[in-house]
């Protein structure tokens, strides 16, 4: 959408009697309705279908032309089913594309359980080039849309990303490891069952030194750490990262510090905007929170570190980046608990490294409801 309509059609909004959220400015509210702008789409929710034609027609006499698609089910190329308050995302559509062009239609292409070997991928440097029967860059993008309702092959396919400009045989038999994963699991999808309480739930999680040994040891991208975070709300996934670290950790203990400071930086704003839409729809009050915010650490050393008064360190980590020590001042203002996860319960983990099957099938589970 160009700048200038998007002021257009905000000043329209706001004359409507909606409210621009502080935080997110392609969100809009009033006590009964919420209207979210992407791109030269728009979503609406209201709390019956009258006030949103209602909402339709106003707009209309705003000079604003909106036609009437129908349903959120199908936006974007994601199905939604709701059973109840359980909701299913699913991309069935794409999934099959994918598949198909990474030619694994035939019945030889048998399904694995995981999509990601647990060896790292590397560079491989001296391995044989990819064959080129695979648009690489192409399924790449397919995805990581995808991703929008299958965060568990969001590790998987990341690191296979890493190589889209030079991808070597190793890189397209990972690609295609994704996609028979895929093949397996393709009516599959994101189960939301929302529980009753009102709360947010951070799971960060590093994976250190992952690619030690798999890659040249003289290369420093070889020794840097992965992070990896799901955030859920009211027990339902909202957001969920897999990526490498910037800079080279030297500890565990580090490589997790810095997996918690970067997990914060989507956390904060999330709680932001949902203490807002809360307010505007009378579920808590403005300057008060019924809302239960917990970050999971599976690694006691960045615990106790994360726990500490901000201007304390340590002597084994005096040393850190100070752009990682700052979200240490806003937990007791924020009241958000930091408390030790088990790391067999630590969601993060299937974001950040290969896993055997048992394993990643129950972090799977906790996920994705399946």
């Amino acid at each position: 959408m160009p700048r200038y309509f998007f002021k257009y059609f905000t000043e329209r909004l706001v004359r409507q009697g909606l409210t621009q959220s502080l935080f997110n400015p392609c969100l809009f509210m009033t006590s009964s309705m919420i209207v979210i702008i992407y791109v030269d789409d728009i979503l609406i929710y209201g709390k019956s279908v009258n006030e949103i034609d209602d909402f339709i027609q106003r707009m209309k006499t705003e000079d604003v032309a909106l036609n009437k698609e129908g349903t959120a089910e199908g936006y974007l190329g994601v199905d939604i089913q709701r059973d109840g308050k359980q909701v299913t995302f699913t991309q069935v559509g794409l999934t099959k594309r994918i598949i198909d062009a990474l030619g694994l239609n035939s019945k030889l292409s048998t399904a694995v359980a995981t999509p990601a070997d647990k060896a790292a991928l590397g560079r491989d440097l001296d391995g044989q080039p990819a064959s080129g029967n695979v648009n690489y860059a192409s399924v790449i993008g397919m995805l990581l849309y995808l991703g929008h309702s299958r965060p568990d092959i969001a590790f998987a396919t990341h690191q296979c990303a890493r190589y889209t400009f030079a991808p070597k045989q190793s890189h397209e038999d990972a690609l295609k490891r994704i996609g028979r994963y895929l093949k397996g699991t393709l009516e599959n999808g994101l189960i939301l069952n929302p529980s009753d309480e009102l709360k947010i739930d951070c799971y960060p999680d590093a994976d250190f030194a992952g690619l030690w040994n798999r890659d040249e040891k003289q290369d420093p991208h070889c020794v840097r750490s992965r992070t990896g975070y799901v955030i859920c709300l009211s027990d339902c996934p909202v957001l969920w990262i897999s990526k490498l670290q910037t800079e080279i950790a030297l500890s565990t203990m580090e490589a997790e510090y810095v997996a918690l400071s970067a997990s914060c930086r989507d956390l904060f704003p999330l709680i932001d905007v949902t203490k807002e839409i809360c307010s505007a729809f009378s579920l808590i009050l403005p300057d008060k929170t019924n809302m239960h915010i917990t970050i999971h650490e599976d690694n006691v050393g960045t615990l106790i570190l994360g726990q500490l008064e901000p201007r304390r360190m340590t002597p084994r980590s005096k040393h850190y980046a100070v752009k990682y020590h700052w979200f240490r001042e806003h937990l007791i203002p924020r009241k958000i608990t930091l408390v030790k996860i088990a790391t067999n319960e630590q969601l993060g983990d299937i974001f950040t490294k290969g896993l055997n099957r048992i394993a990643f099938q129950r972090l799977r589970k906790m996920l994705m409801g399946w």
